[in-house]
């Protein structure tokens, strides 16, 4: 008998660096560690799954900085600059990285309704899950985290 392998869920809910980043890294992490690993997009996270949406994200200062005209352009510039300086890869290419390893990328069903999306709206290889069937493989996971 086979031992089943374990799992990792991570949840994704903003189209921003900081909203991005940390899902695709430990998701890519955890498949390398030999976990099962899907990544749910779920409400402004579905951009990132759209065609060049991951390209747009941002980063947005919290506070009132954020607010400031112009404020999150910079701060955008900034924070890419650091990552590149950081030898850390582009969100685009996390995005392959993360399918090359298997991390899937699923699409919350709801979000993709309430926002007119199909299925050939959003990058290859997605899937799109409702919310009882994610439910149905994060009770199972070892992991399951609120990006």
């Amino acid at each position: 008998m086979s031992e089943k392998k374990e799992s990792a869920a991570f949840i994704c809910s903003r189209d921003t660096l900081d909203g991005a980043y940390p899902a695709l890294i430990l998701g890519i992490n955890a498949a390398r560690q030999g976990m099962e690993t899907k990544i749910f997009y779920t409400f402004m996270g579905l951009n990132l799954l759209r065609p060049g949406g991951i390209e747009k994200a941002k980063f947005i200062p919290a506070g009132v900085m954020g607010a400031v005209p112009g404020m999150s352009l910079m701060a955008t510039w900034m924070m890419k600059k650091k990552v590149e300086q950081a030898n850390i890869p582009s969100l685009p290419e996390l995005v392959e990285m993360a399918q090359l390893e298997g991390v899937e990328l699923v699409a919350c069903r709801m979000t993709a309704d309430m926002m007119e999306v199909g299925e050939k709206a959003l990058i290859e290889g997605v899937k799109i899950w409702d919310a009882a069937e994610f439910m149905k493989y994060a009770r199972e996971c070892r992991l399951c985290l609120f990006t």
